[in-house]
């Protein structure tokens, strides 16, 4: 390459408003496999053609085990990726540790101020954001409008959960292969304990009460976790125990599930003609509380992009992550796909769009389900924790880990769900009190 062709790539890249590594760079990315990740992929050529000298090495993992292999790479401080899709669970814990840089200054195209105020908290540690949200959302219920006008019914915009059992009663029909309901089974902190958290917590329940005493064994837990294998049991699809999000979200797109209770960025694919063949006939209401109760879950989630301390390649990560976050991505993203399929929950301007609103009919229903969404006061009693679809302390990633896989035997019928939560709370009561929580 000529020192000309040298400084017009300068040039280009400076005019564009992007700070160019000094050196040519390989990152490796380390995502999620959900719908929005595998699309950032395929729209990642327009990365790469404003940034030549840096390479993509994409490492796309089921949630789980990305989980386990992310943890173990950042608290060794291994530096084996570069940049990382997490949660809100990981990064003010991670922050503390010091093993993550901050990333207060991405650009103006990141503009820091447009993202939802409570994102932006949640990724935050003593004031300062340590990661970029791609997507965020809280959970919703999703149903079926013709099935529930075939039976006579009609969804409340604040469902109960006795409501959902009458619905789900009556639209099964094992004979035509539909099931009344799908939930997350699979075990994992995040995946069916994130569903068992929060409706725990809709439920009146909590994880702890105010001296960190685990709380598997109360009224709350025992019906609502009862009410959960029973509706898997004898209403859910075969195989229960091992479905997560994305086999709920396949089985829900070939029309098998009445209703779906799930994450809301599942909003867009469900009512994608594309991949959806019930597209036409969803409809939407926020997540279901007891009747008594206006706790509609707390689930806030937010799938984030953050660079390891470890990482050799900081400044070519910085430049990644301000691309895939900031509003020039979510232009791509409309351009390319429809603006129903901008990745959804992080941005005010985002829910303030004509093009969006009307695009996305799920957009008022998902903004109200993240607006109500309180994980500073999770449960109707009082807690010594955030979070709504977790606990924000360390110990939880193993607690819920070992409670999700008592509670999917539990859902395959290889135990009762009372045997289950027994189990439970004892390996809760031996897990905080070797975290030295419980003397």
């Amino acid at each position: 390459m000529t020192i000309k062709a040298v400084f017009r790539g300068l040039c280009a890249g400076i005019a564009l408003g992007f700070a160019l590594p000094a050196a040519a760079a390989t990152l490796t990315v380390a995502t999620v496999n959900n719908g929005d990740m595998i699309r950032m992929q395929k729209l990642a050529a327009d990365f790469r053609r404003q940034h030549p000298q840096i390479e993509l090495n994409w490492v796309t993992l089921e949630e789980n085990l990305l989980r386990q292999r992310v943890t173990i790479d950042v608290a060794l401080q291994s530096g084996q990726y570069d940049v990382v899709t997490v949660g809100n669970y990981e990064v003010p814990i991670w922050a503390q540790h010091g093993w993550l840089m901050p990333l207060e200054d991405l650009g103006a195209d990141f503009d820091r101020e447009d993202l939802m105020p409570a994102i932006a908290e949640s990724l935050s540690y003593q004031g300062t954001l340590y990661a970029a949200p791609f997507y965020a959302e809280s959970a919703i219920t999703m149903y079926r409008t013709d099935l529930f006008e075939q039976a006579g019914l009609s969804m409340p915009e604040k469902p109960t959960w006795g409501f959902i059992r009458e619905a789900v009663e009556r639209i099964t029909d094992h004979d035509k292969g539909i099931y009344g309901i799908c939930l997350r089974g699979k075990a994992g902190w995040g995946e069916n304990m994130a569903f068992v958290s929060s409706l725990v917590h809709s439920w009146g329940g909590r994880w702890f009460d105010m001296q960190w005493r685990p709380q598997l064994q109360s009224d709350s837990w025992r019906e609502a976790v009862g009410f959960y294998v029973d509706l898997l049991r004898n209403y859910g699809p075969p195989g229960a125990s091992t479905n997560g999000f994305n086999e709920n979200l396949a089985l829900f797109q070939a029309g098998r599930c009445g209703i779906w209770i799930d994450a809301s960025v599942a909003a867009s694919f469900v009512t994608d003609p594309r991949q959806s063949t019930v597209a036409d006939q969803v409809g939407f209401a926020l997540f279901p509380s007891r009747g008594d109760l206006r706790n509609h879950g707390n689930w806030l989630w937010a799938w984030s992009f953050v660079i390891p301390a470890a990482s050799t390649n900081v400044e070519a990560a910085r430049t990644f992550v301000a691309w895939a976050t900031g509003r020039h991505y979510a232009q791509l993203a409309a351009r390319e796909s429809g603006w129903a399929n901008v990745p959804p929950g992080t941005r005010q301007s985002l829910y303030a769009s004509r093009e969006y609103r009307e695009a996305a009919p799920f957009a008022g229903i998902v903004l109200e389900a993240i607006d109500v969404a309180d994980t500073h006061s999770p449960a109707a009693q009082q807690v010594p924790y955030v979070g709504g679809n977790f606990v924000s302390i360390a110990p939880y990633q193993g607690i819920g880990t070992v409670v999700g896989q008592q509670l999917s035997a539990a859902v395959a019928g290889q135990a009762s769900a009372d045997q289950a939560l027994a189990v439970s709370q004892h390996i809760a009561e031996r897990e905080m009190t070797r975290a030295r929580y419980l003397q």
